[in-house]
């Protein structure tokens, strides 16, 4: 081994995983490849080719970078694993009326495990991924995830739930770079194709981005069992028909199936009645928040409120608020009212760059 260590690196087959495996194999870690296979997009109810990070084409590019650079790589199939939390939570949780997070349950609850329990068996001291973040260990001992140098690249939001534990092992070799830094750094590779490789925004296992076909493959009987229900405004009144609760989000303004003469937005969701709330763009602000299933990670708890900032979307730039935790919850109270909050998705609160923790969104 090493005299710097064995880790092992989580290599999706795309720019970022492979020029961090690359930058460790060259700062002289023993490192070893890993690509991880979570679905199959023909079980998801795609037609067409396949693309991202799960394909044939990306795994068998993780493994030609691995060979080319002379380190073993190995496949983990995690499919049953990831099917079973993930995508059935992501049905579940539209059932519920609420806006689900699947990034941040696979990192927390499959990604992080995985790796985890394969470098234990591997004997590697360290995993690596090619998040935009860094970490590091505070004063306190505990070990802190803070922002990426590149703000429009930062990963931080979707890593909130990670545990201590597997953090002490974490390493972020990309935080102190921008994107176009890696891309050059592909290039200096003599990897061009990789460079240029486009990336994909969208929830891996839901094809085209239709999360609504997508509802409809994993569970056939959906539209029969709740059927259409009403529109009503903030007052109760019905001013037309939906085709169903779980194909709406909050915010949600465009794709409606109904013109009132003014945007309307999605302010509110209720399963129990299949109704959906329908308000202008004020009625979207909220000045308090509740937050479950908290995971904290710059300190063990919050002995007092506290000020920090709050992120209630990947893409929020955030918003002033204090924190009060109450247990295993957290009520966040904005002194500016915030638009959007929708259940399910993620709350994460920061002071400064350092992520101090998150939760999801109660109603």
């Amino acid at each position: 081994m090493s005299k710097k260590g064995r880790v092992l690196v989580a290599m999706s087959g795309g720019v970022d995983s492979s020029v961090a495996a690359v930058m460790l194999h060259e700062q002289g870690y023993e490192v070893i490849g890993i690509t991880m296979k979570t679905w199959d997009y023909a079980n998801s109810g795609g037609t067409s080719k396949e693309t991202g990070c799960c394909s044939l084409d990306s795994i068998n590019d993780a493994r030609s970078l691995a060979v080319n650079y002379g380190f073993p790589h190995f496949i983990l199939d995690i499919r049953n694993e990831f099917g079973d939390y993930v995508i059935d939570n992501f049905v579940d949780e539209y059932i519920a009326g609420r806006t689900p997070n699947p990034c941040v349950l696979c990192n927390t609850h499959i990604k992080w495990e995985a790796l985890i329990k394969r470098a234990n068996k591997l004997d590697c001291e360290f995993i690596a991924t090619g998040h935009y973040a860094n970490i590091r260990q505070h004063d306190n001992g505990r070990y802190v995830i803070s922002k990426g140098l590149d703000e429009h690249k930062d990963q931080s939001y979707v890593l909130w739930g990670v545990t201590q534990e597997n953090l002490a092992r974490t390493q972020f070799p990309l935080g102190g770079f921008h994107k176009s830094e890696i891309k050059q750094m592909a290039l200096d590779m003599g990897q061009k194709e990789l460079a240029n490789k486009s990336e994909s925004y969208e929830i891996c296992f839901v094809p085209n981005n239709d999360y609504r076909e997508f509802l409809r493959h994993k569970k056939p009987t959906l539209d029969q069992e709740i059927g259409p229900g009403n529109f009503l405004l903030s007052d109760g009144t019905v001013v037309g028909q939906h085709i169903g609760y779980p194909y709406f989000t909050i915010g949600q303004r465009k794709g409606l199936g109904i013109a009132l003469g003014k945007p309307m937005f999605v302010i509110e969701i209720l399963p129990e009645s299949n109704s959906v709330v329908l308000g202008e763009e004020h009625e979207l602000e909220r000045s308090q928040a509740f937050v479950r299933n908290i995971n904290l990670v710059k300190y063990a708890s919050l002995e007092e409120p506290m000020e920090a900032i709050t992120k209630i979307r990947y893409k929020d730039a955030g918003a002033i608020s204090t924190l009060t935790q109450l247990g295993d919850m957290m009520q966040v109270d904005f002194p500016h009212a915030v638009k959007g909050i929708a259940p399910g998705q993620s709350a994460v609160f920061y002071e400064g760059n350092d992520l101090l923790g998150g939760g999801f969104l109660m109603k």
